[in-house]
């Protein structure tokens, strides 16, 4: 299998996942543990290689992952508007690599070990 388990089953996995990537598109960066931060990145890395496609069946793909979630709220835009009009055009000249793990604390709950995962700008 390719994928790390992280103690969960395949559904819940899909889910916390594309949480994740909604609030990463919304937000920029977002902070987690570190095992689901390196598993978000290549999540997220696939679907900035669909926005930059930009047809109609490539957003169809995003669309159907990323949740639909209004990004900002004065113009109305979606996660998924924002991933094709905002956050794609970034990287056009980028052949991959576009979001990065930066490690950041030992959370005092449960000393599990946490990271940030944010576009590279």
């Amino acid at each position: 299998m390719w994928n790390r388990k992280l103690g969960r089953t395949a559904d819940h996995r899909k889910a916390m996942f594309r949480n994740l990537a909604t609030s990463l598109i919304i937000s920029g960066q977002v902070e987690t543990t570190e095992m689901k931060a390196k598993e978000l990145r290549s999540v997220v890395d696939e679907l900035v290689t669909l926005a930059k496609r930009g047809d109609l069946h490539a957003r169809r793909q995003v669309a159907s992952f990323v949740r639909d979630v209004v990004a900002n709220e004065k113009t109305g835009q979606t996660a998924v508007q924002k991933l094709f009009d905002e956050i794609a055009p970034m990287y056009a000249q980028r052949n991959g690599g576009y979001t990065r793990v930066i490690k950041t604390r030992v959370r005092r709950g449960d000393a599990a070990s946490m990271a940030i995962v944010e576009f590279v700008k």
